[in-house]
């Protein structure tokens, strides 16, 4: 059986932004994809809340998407979905674009260092929305962490090009919750499993 590795966020570990606990297996979007796919693959979910991608999150290497990928790269995989980079926005974090494009790349070449036959999917976060600012998450993220998530998805997609990757853009199958402005409802859980599904 083909083994898929969903490494990603709080959206891949399935954030309820209804009350902040874990969608149940088939409501989050992992749960979903191993549904879709009828058992003809191993999906291994490791998703994390608050987890970024390249930044030195201060809640430890869980945390830090750059410091706990070798510790799941010692498994082989014939799929890695990777979603991830969106708390990198946080304020506490800012970084440049260029930051931001030097960061996501880097998760990339670790991967393909260690197995370039890898099948990789990139999913590029959706838009921030300015419902945030009247969240629980408004004193992680600001204006500017709003602006900036506007402007990753290209830096996403050059990425994918560059190291033969799949590339798909969250921006056009889902939006977030209106009330966090950041997780997803259940129904755009389902989108992203049925877009994932068309790739694999």
């Amino acid at each position: 059986m083909k083994k898929i590795l969903c490494f990603g966020d709080s959206n891949t570990f399935g954030y309820n932004p209804n009350n902040g606990s874990r969608y149940n297996e088939n409501s989050r979007w992992t749960g979903i994809l191993k549904n879709l796919c009828n058992n003809n693959y191993e999906i291994i979910e490791a998703g994390c809340n608050n987890r970024t991608a390249f930044s030195n999150n201060p809640d430890g290497i869980q945390f830090t998407g750059y410091m706990i990928l070798p510790e799941y790269l010692k498994k082989f995989y014939d799929i890695i979905i990777l979603a991830i980079g969106i708390n990198d926005l946080q304020k506490f974090y800012n970084p440049t674009l260029e930051e931001f494009e030097t960061g996501i790349e880097n998760i990339i070449k670790k991967i393909r260092e260690n197995n370039p036959n890898y099948d990789i999917i990139i999913l590029s976060p959706s838009y921030i929305t300015e419902n945030i600012l009247n969240s629980n998450f408004r004193f992680m993220f600001n204006e500017t962490s709003i602006e900036k998530s506007k402007q990753i998805t290209p830096i996403y997609e050059k990425i994918a090009n560059e190291y033969n990757c799949k590339f798909l853009d969250l921006n056009k199958i889902v939006i977030p919750s209106e009330i966090d402005g950041l997780h997803y409802e259940v129904e755009e859980h389902k989108k992203i499993a049925q877009s994932i599904i068309t790739l694999l």
